[in-house]
């Protein structure tokens, strides 16, 4: 069983800057962070692993400096590391970097063949949760989104069966290997890491490839060429300027402060009462 985790390295939202004049995120001074939703997937990896057996591969596109969160994983239990790193990615949109990461799993599969392909449902600073999709499109992998619970895995017969969330309940499918599986938030509680695998972190000699040895040829298709997205503007809300309002009353009864706060309410919008009565109509 070999399993490749894609995740991306992210600067931490908590600590994140907008440019005041170009609009882009400023990541100079900004804490960077394993994606979040990308650790439920490499936790239910390696669970998966300890179950089966097999071979935890993870893999990312990014700067130089994402080889900390590949040795972060590495830590948690991975068996290898691939970055995918070459300044012709710089600027790649969703679909550039589904190209260029689906390019990197197909260069992995030829020395041994992936049987599923786990990310997070979306990163924390694009929230698209379009590149898994977009990977599984490119190599046409049974894709599996927004799963809660992996029920069972038969890897002699080569099927998966899966809960995931949707609208109004949850499914339960049935799918034959190879897939594509993007995982939930609070589907499991990433382990922690032992000092064993941390000294192997440290020392892990991690694969770094440019686009050559990712097998892009094509560099139309990668980077700001091969990027459709235009960002018109990126900005950090602002604060609410409207305070909380303490209301008083005398009486102490649910009733009492029901009748205050509707008399508030419609003091303070007078065309409330009006807009009721119309939709009761």
């Amino acid at each position: 069983m070999h399993i490749v985790v894609c995740i991306k390295q992210v600067p931490d939202s908590a600590q994140i800057r907008v440019h005041p004049v170009t609009n882009t995120i400023m990541r100079q001074g900004v804490p960077a962070i394993v994606n979040p939703y990308d650790l439920f997937s490499l936790e239910e990896a390696l669970q998966i692993k300890d179950r089966v057996g097999g071979r935890v591969t993870v893999l990312t596109m990014g700067p130089p400096q994402a080889e900390a969160a590949l040795r972060k994983c590495i830590s948690f239990g991975a068996d290898d590391a691939i970055l995918v790193t070459d300044r012709a990615f710089a600027g790649a949109d969703t679909l550039a970097t589904s190209y260029a990461l689906a390019a990197a799993i197909r260069q992995i599969s030829r020395d041994l063949a992936v049987d599923i392909v786990f990310t997070g449902k979306q990163t924390i600073d694009g929230d698209t949760a379009q590149v898994g999709p977009g990977i599984a499109k490119r190599l046409e992998l049974q894709l599996l989104t927004y799963v809660s619970k992996i029920e069972s895995l038969d890897a002699t017969r080569r099927e998966i069966v899966i809960q995931r969330r949707a609208e109004g309940g949850v499914q339960v499918l049935q799918t034959k290997l190879p897939c594509l599986i993007t995982m939930l938030e609070g589907t499991n509680e990433m382990r922690f890491a032992s000092m064993e695998n941390m000294f192997r972190a440290a020392r892990y000699p991690i694969r770094v490839w440019d686009r050559a040895a990712a097998g892009i040829d094509d560099i139309s298709k990668i980077g700001l060429k091969g990027s459709p997205t235009v960002v018109s503007k990126v900005f950090a809300p602002k604060a609410s300027e409207i305070r909380a309002e303490i209301i008083e009353t005398e009486g102490n009864e649910a009733r009492d402060l029901a009748v205050t706060l509707v008399g508030k309410l419609f003091t303070k919008h007078p065309k409330l009462g009006e807009a009721i009565v119309k939709q009761a109509a």
